[in-house]
């Protein structure tokens, strides 16, 4: 399914998005006939500092026009952009800059969407993918925080022990299907349907909920990353109710 093709079935009532390199920025007509914010990267490139900050500069923009429009963010990239330049430059700080431009939408009213429809990998795909407050894909999108030679680099084991944990853990694998059992990604659309139904019924869902930990938990992805914070809640809400009485 190329580009072209998912903004057809996405936006049949109609968008003006543009091109520039690797980017994609513009709006679109919701079916119900609302509009909607499209950012992306896509061909992909990687992700590096003058992407990440036309993209992060773009979301500050939506935000201030107080519109509260959704944002559908889509992605197609490599890994973050790995060269000297952008590393001297400081890209670490970038992509944290447009994770927490997400994160502000968010905060701010806007139901932000990311949807996966090809690669993306470590520092690109946690900036962009994941600091969405829903991330659906795609059939075929292939999504890696990590992969298992660059975990093996980091970790110094071996990649056999890493395989063998990948096959039993899902936290270790990359791949569509682990990154769903993780609860990563919310739900892979099915793409002989139309899309525009799709995107809508993600639309009336209660926006600024994370559901994320406790889909990991149900579908055995994840099992005590909701229990631990629960817990942390529960402790912290307990010290803070102490501290009121104390």
């Amino acid at each position: 399914m190329t580009l072209d093709d998912i903004l057809a079935g996405l936006f049949p009532n109609g968008s003006s998005i543009e091109t520039s390199g690797a980017m994609i920025s513009g709006q679109a007509v919701l079916s119900g006939g609302g509009p909607i914010h499209v950012l992306g990267i896509t061909q992909g490139q990687p992700l590096g500092v003058d992407e990440a900050i036309v993209l992060a500069g773009r979301l500050i923009e939506i935000v201030k026009s107080g519109n509260r429009a959704p944002i559908l963010i889509l992605v197609d990239s490599a890994s973050q952009r790995m060269s000297k330049r952008d590393e001297l430059l400081g890209l670490s700080e970038y992509l944290s800059h447009l994770a927490k431009t997400l994160l502000l939408a968010e905060a701010e009213g806007h139901h932000t969407i990311g949807l996966l429809y090809g690669g993306s990998a470590a520092g690109a795909f946690i900036a962009t993918a994941l600091a969405t407050g829903t991330l659906v894909a795609l059939p075929g999108a292939h999504p890696a925080v990590m992969d298992l030679p660059s975990m093996a680099r980091v970790t110094k084991l071996p990649i056999d022990v890493l395989k063998a944990k990948a096959e039993a853990t899902p936290v270790f694998a990359p791949g569509l299907d682990n990154m769903v059992r993780t609860g990563g990604i919310d739900v892979v659309w099915d793409a002989g349907a139309p899309l525009a139904p799709q995107l809508a019924a993600v639309l009336q869902r209660p926006q600024g909920r994370d559901d994320r930990s406790r889909l990991g938990a149900a579908r055995g992805g994840r099992r005590k990353a909701i229990e631990i914070a629960d817990r942390v809640v529960a402790l912290a809400t307990a010290s803070h109710q102490d501290a009121r009485h104390g």
